[in-house]
């Protein structure tokens, strides 16, 4: 397939959200968009869905995208999540006041990120992290793509803060799970979410600490993306979501489940394409707080 064309009339940006191991989702919903022949001017990335829009930016095609696809299905979480009893002590007790290292994971991006620099990516890229000391936003959109990156994913507490410039950096879900007003203050007219979802019909309450803030978090940052959702749908931005996967038992520290979540998000999102969804202004029911079998209220 011809690799899609990215000059439109109206700017369009994806934007991708964050929800851990559930990133694996925007995966397949890459794959369907861009079968639709659907493809933005530039993305917008931030925690797990820095990873992918930092790997989609260094090559907007299905090739790409494949390949994006085969290294979630080849991640382990102890590759990036190397939980071990001496770092719990340390992070507890110690003065580092993080429980991971994040080599793992930058060794995972530096031997599959194809660019250096984020302004050297095919298409423009923006990854959002979190300033830990004031909370706020920072956009990144030049210098490291490993650091910017690592700076995005910082989970406070689980992975050390990531300096660059004058700031210290943690997860950019703190500020902003899915940057929509990052993507317009770039100059996009047209913007389409990539959420990830979040737990909608756990088998069991989530084991462990780690494992319990990413899905606590994950709900929080769902509810922001529908406030979000609801204050730009009143305004002249033309804003489409794809549906996250629902019902989804899947945690976000649960690293073994990417290719079943990737053929679901595909498929789901293909349907959704097919019933006009780009047309539709309509946010999905899926991001609010619901229950099976019965309608949000």
């Amino acid at each position: 397939m011809d690799a899609p064309q990215f000059n439109r009339p109206s700017p369009t940006a994806f934007v991708l959200a964050g929800g851990g191991s559930l990133g694996a989702v925007e995966v397949g919903m890459l794959e369907a968009l861009l079968a639709w022949d659907e493809a933005p001017a530039f993305v917008v990335g931030t925690s797990a869905g820095a990873i992918n829009a930092a790997y989609f930016a260094g090559d907007p095609t299905c090739d790409g995208v494949e390949r994006l696809r085969a290294l979630w299905c080849s991640i382990r979480r102890r590759e990036i999540l190397p939980i071990e009893l001496r770092s719990i002590i340390t992070g507890l007790f110690g003065r580092r006041g993080y429980l991971v290292d994040s080599r793992g994971l930058r060794e995972l991006l530096e031997r599959h990120l194809s660019y250096a620099q984020l302004e050297s990516a095919a298409i423009p890229v923006h990854i959002v992290a979190s300033d830990i000391i004031n909370g706020r936003e920072v956009v990144l959109s030049a210098g490291s793509v490993v650091d910017a990156v690592l700076a995005s994913t910082a989970i406070p507490g689980v992975f050390p803060p990531v300096k660059i410039g004058s700031h210290m950096l943690v997860d950019g879900g703190v500020a902003n799970n899915a940057p929509i007003s990052v993507a317009v203050a770039l100059g996009a007219k047209r913007v389409v979410v990539l959420p990830t979802g979040f737990t909608c019909v756990p088998k069991k309450a989530p084991q462990g600490a780690i494992a319990r803030a990413m899905h606590a978090v994950s709900k929080l940052v769902a509810g922001q993306l529908t406030r979000d959702a609801e204050h730009w749908m009143a305004s002249h931005i033309e804003l489409r979501i794809v549906p996250s996967l629902c019902p989804l038992a899947t945690s976000p520290y649960d690293y073994s489940a990417a290719e079943d979540l990737i053929a679901r998000a595909r498929t789901s999102t293909r349907v959704w394409l097919e019933a006009g969804g780009l047309e539709s202004g309509e946010i999905p029911g899926q991001l609010y707080e619901h229950q099976h079998g019965a309608r949000r209220p």
